[in-house]
């Protein structure tokens, strides 16, 4: 049995390996963009991906001194592209033919085989849940009925940094504290329940955390089965076995909360919402779709929301005359008598600006979710064949000298003449397969940095420039979390 199991692999390799020089020798003549060498028979360019991915890309791209490049991925022929002009092209004229998604396993464990609104094939099923998010999660009239959640999980925020900083400066590590704040924020509008602090289930909380962080960390090229379909096949290192047992916990997670709403719990949460939409249209409502569009807030709408916060937090201590310009621009549109609310936010255009230069330098997603064409087509002059995955690098585009002035440094002032194009600016995408959740997230940022800006003082630790190196993570947090000193202002007293 054994001999035979292994002629039988044998043999797919050298299929493979025939296969994959037949296709070389056919794409030497395709016009494909420029490849860096170093290439390696079977595995490609595998062999020089290090982390953090955006600036290893970028590396290649100078190598290649182009800003279109060709790698191959084991089997997966990979398009990077890292031009502003380019990436218009492929999200305008180009949508429709690179609005699909790859195949990963993480797709098919935890996005429920691949029917969730990210992982979706681009047609009829991925079409009705960008409608349910539009209409039923993400349109401004949903958004506005949670608004107190939001408005509360702040509060909580600020009274929990206030302890402390009333009679002087306090030390703060605003890491943590940020993550508990977005994802209480998406638990109680998915829910209606709190997953960390004093009234929250503290077994249960981490148990959640747990998952969360597993999850993340099958993100970007974590899983050789992905280029590799011989690795899928005979589960190499486990990995289709870890990511359906995540893919089970997590499922036996979220049924746990809809079976909760079914009893009664959470009766005002977005669950409860969907739930009732069941019972008129269960073919667009069903536990699997709920289950999907739950996930997919989860993964996408915390982690990303509050590691902004955080590098926002970490520029404006880094440049003290951006933050006083931000608070002066507080005190006279809002006032000392009262609290910063969402309906301001739309007048705090300098707010505005120093979120988007943190977009620019610091986004929370430096590699937008990955494409794959479904025809045949062009791509900055460049022949891009079927099946082909594209990446686009935001975080090389958003430090381009050809499209931004002085692009490494810190200057909201660049944004204050008015809304940037969005194929130069990319924080969450662009074209039909964007991400639908941007309103919440900028609400969630804007409301939250606001917050913290009206209402403490903040000073650096000891008085030296904060580090910006990066750790490892598909969000691109900061290498350490962000250690501050805070001292109370007056309005604190508002807050009951």
């Amino acid at each position: 049995m054994a001999i035979t199991w292994l002629s039988a692999s044998l043999s797919i390799l050298l299929l493979w390996l025939a296969f994959r020089l037949l296709s070389k020798a056919r794409r030497k003549n395709q016009n494909l963009p420029p490849s860096p060498a170093g290439a390696l028979p079977v595995i490609g360019h595998l062999h020089l991906l290090r982390p953090p991915l955006h600036r290893t890309l970028h590396n290649l791209s100078q190598k290649v001194g182009q800003q279109v490049i060709s790698l191959q991925f084991g089997t997966r022929l990979v398009v990077v592209v890292s031009s502003s002009s380019v990436v218009e092209e492929c999200f305008t004229k180009n949508d429709v033919v690179l609005a699909n998604r790859p195949s990963f396993s993480i797709g098919k464990h935890l996005g429920y085989d691949h029917t969730t609104v990210v992982a979706s094939p681009y047609g009829d099923h991925w079409r009705n849940l960008r409608r349910i998010c539009a209409l039923e999660i993400f349109s401004t009239s949903r958004l506005n009925m949670f608004a107190s959640i939001r408005k509360d999980e702040i509060r909580i925020l600020l009274q929990k940094l206030a302890q402390n900083s009333r009679h002087g400066f306090a030390k703060v590590e605003l890491k943590s504290k940020l993550s508990e704040l977005t994802f209480n924020n998406i638990m109680r509008m998915v829910a209606g329940k709190r997953y960390f602090g004093e009234d929250s289930d503290s077994h249960e909380a981490e148990n959640f955390r747990k998952l969360i962080k597993e999850a993340f960390s099958y993100g970007g090229a974590s899983n050789p089965g992905d280029f590799f379909p011989v690795l899928r096949w005979i589960n190499y290192q486990g990995m289709e076995t870890k990511m359906a047992r995540l893919g089970k916990k997590m499922d036996a997670f979220i049924q746990g909360l809809i079976d909760e709403t079914r009893r009664g719990e959470g009766k005002d949460s977005m669950i409860a919402h969907m739930l009732s939409l069941q019972e008129s249209q269960p073919e667009y409502y069903t536990d699997r779709i709920i289950k999907g569009l739950i996930t997919v807030m989860l993964l996408a709408g915390t982690d990303t929301s509050a590691v902004t916060i955080e590098w926002a937090m970490t520029l404006l201590l880094n440049h003290p005359e951006v933050l006083k310009k931000a608070r002066a621009e507080l005190d006279d549109h809002v006032g000392h008598d009262r609290l910063v609310e969402e309906a301001d936010l739309s007048q705090l255009h300098y707010l505005h600006s120093i979120i988007q230069e943190t977009f620019r330098l610091f986004p929370a997603t430096p590699m937008l979710v990955p494409h794959m064409s479904s025809a045949d087509c062009s791509v900055g002059g460049y022949n891009v064949p079927r099946g082909t995955i594209l990446l686009v690098n935001a975080w090389a585009i958003h430090r381009d000298p050809q499209v931004w002035e002085d692009p490494t440094s810190f200057k909201p002032e660049r944004f204050e003449a008015g809304e940037v194009e969005g194929h130069r600016l990319l924080p969450f995408g662009m074209g039909r397969r964007s991400c639908p959740g941007a309103s919440l997230a900028q609400r969630v940022v804007g409301l939250t940095l606001a917050s913290l800006i009206q209402c403490f003082e903040w000073e650096r630790v000891d008085g030296n420039q904060i580090d910006l190196a990066e750790g490892k993570g598909v969000s691109m947090p900061k290498l350490e979390p962000l250690v501050a000193m805070c001292r109370a202002r007056k309005i604190m007293n508002k807050i009951p």
